[in-house]
């Protein structure tokens, strides 16, 4: 028997795809550990810089945001723009949303996908093997942490939580790094609160090393976001009204704009609320790259430079790369190395159609694979509102 729909991955935009194609009566198979990326790959004690209006799953079914939850479990209500999610709330809401509306959610891994006879077929950790007419990738962040060459030159064995150097993916529990001195790479939410979490868990030093010439910057509070402009789920202007409400026209965009805005638009910001946290706590070395990392007697040692071409070293007990994501056909290494061949990919991801739909007929990205073809929404749990009602409208009608 063929299953109509398997659906990768159970995170919010595997989730969300997965409720609006069961909404539209199609059978669909759900494969994953639930929300795996935010309980194991992001550190305790964070909190979302997306506000409450800008953190629901979406779904057709009534009664699933972030409010709904807490009034179910009777925890405090997150409604206000000045209210700042725990990432342990945000993980119990969609487990919750999971077992609500994806029950019968099988945590197995999916090892291998391949296309043969206008079908997919399917191998599962578990041993079975199954035929699919369509497949909707959703495996969010996974395997797709962007490292440093310079970095990666060092540790020829890759980055690892236990090693000198790692990626910020790879860490759960900052307070291992207590009374050591940890280098920070990066400018953005991730590096930045990484940072104050290392020093509020008791590093003896942190250092933030980022490439722009300017200090690290912070967001406008909400009651400074300009009022003359559209408000957003990412504050207020023109630009992030059209990326959030009106993505089909961004894959319409020249490739190389289009890859630009997706690494810019809603950049490198710390949140408004992580400013003082952050002042006298963490130290900061900007406009200096990283022209070479070494490692003596085990610690890492970074050989920095800055635009006159001058610079200097910096030695520290671990460094933390929180440099992000990239999206990279080869680290979905579970789609066949045929199957991968056949993705026209564009802007640094697969070329989607309106509908989601990629080159080869019946496979389809939703989450940051899309962010080249629908723009930086798709990086953000809001960007499930727009993605996952027309890939299921264009599943349905293709393969319904």
């Amino acid at each position: 028997m063929i299953t109509p729909v398997a659906v990768i991955g159970a995170g919010p935009f595997g989730l969300s795809t997965a409720a609006h194609l069961r909404a539209r009566g199609l059978p669909v198979r759900v494969f994953g550990s639930p929300m795996v990326s935010w309980r194991a790959h992001m550190p305790a004690g964070m909190l979302l810089k997306s506000t409450p209006v800008a953190s629901n799953i979406d779904t057709p079914q009534r009664g699933h945001t972030l409010v709904d939850f807490c009034d179910a479990v009777g925890e405090r209500r997150y409604e206000s723009d000045w209210d700042v999610i725990p990432v342990e709330t945000f993980i119990r809401y969609g487990q919750w949303f999971q077992e609500k509306l994806v029950p019968d959610l099988e945590q197995v891994r999916v090892v291998s996908v391949d296309r043969r006879g206008g079908a997919f077929e399917i191998k599962l950790d578990s041993g079975e093997e199954f035929t699919a007419r369509a497949v909707v990738v959703a495996t969010g962040l996974t395997g797709l942490a962007r490292m440093p060459s310079e970095l990666l030159a060092a540790v020829p064995d890759g980055p690892s939580p236990t090693g000198p150097i790692s990626h910020s993916s790879q860490h759960h529990d900052l307070s291992r790094f207590a009374g050591k001195d940890v280098l920070v790479i990066g400018a953005g939410q991730s590096a930045l609160e990484s940072a104050v979490l290392l020093a509020e868990s008791g590093a003896r030093s942190v250092r933030i090393v980022a490439r722009g010439r300017a200090a690290v910057g912070f967001g406008a509070p909400p009651d400074r976001q300009p009022k003359l402009r559209p408000e957003t789920p990412f504050g207020n202007a023109w630009s992030l009204y059209a990326f959030t409400y009106y993505a089909g026209g961004f894959r319409h965009l020249p490739p190389p704009t289009r890859k630009f805005l997706v690494k810019r638009v809603l950049g490198p910001l710390g949140a408004w609320w992580l400013r003082d946290r952050f002042v006298g706590r963490v130290q900061v070395t900007a406009g200096r790259r990283i022209a070479r990392a070494r490692i003596e007697d085990g610690r890492p040692v970074l050989t920095l430079r800055g635009p006159d071409g001058r610079g200097g070293e910096l030695g520290a007990d671990h460094v933390l790369a929180a440099t992000g994501y990239r999206m990279d056909l080869a680290a979905l290494d579970f789609l066949g190395q045929g199957l991968r061949t056949e993705i026209v990919t564009s802007a640094g991801g697969p070329r989607l159609d309106a509908g989601y739909g990629s080159s080869v007929p019946g496979l389809y990205f939703t989450g940051l694979p899309a962010a080249a073809s629908f723009g930086p929404v798709m990086r953000f749990v809001c960007g499930t509102e727009f993605a996952s009602p027309r890939l299921a409208r264009a599943l349905a009608a293709a393969h319904g």
